[in-house]
């Protein structure tokens, strides 16, 4: 499932057993193909926790972990970062790290 998050909404939204974050712009281009490949992903795993956070309208999240380039993927389990990539991420690497946090 993928959930928008607000500064407000955004612990709450990672605080479950597994999420991946993206930290998106509405006017960046990787972060559109990213986009597409999220959702292509949600498909195929309804049950995965996929957070997109647009840094623009979350500027408290975006700046609690320092985002200065986009698409910026973490990966949490447990609420903790145990995965970071500033850049894409092809849909078979973010399946793979999905997989790794979730069983």
């Amino acid at each position: 499932m993928i959930t928008y998050a607000t500064d407000e909404t955004f612990k709450e939204l990672i605080s479950g057993e597994h999420a991946m974050v993206d930290f998106f712009g509405v006017n960046c281009g990787p972060c559109k193909i990213l986009t597409k490949v999220l959702e292509d992903i949600e498909e195929e795993l309804p049950f995965a926790n996929i957070v997109k956070v647009d840094t623009d309208k979350c500027p408290k999240t975006s700046e609690e972990f320092h985002i200065v380039g986009i698409p910026d993927v973490y990966f949490f389990k447990n609420g903790s970062v145990v995965f970071h990539s500033t850049g894409m991420l092809d849909a078979d690497e973010i399946k793979e790290k999905l997989a790794e946090i979730m069983y």
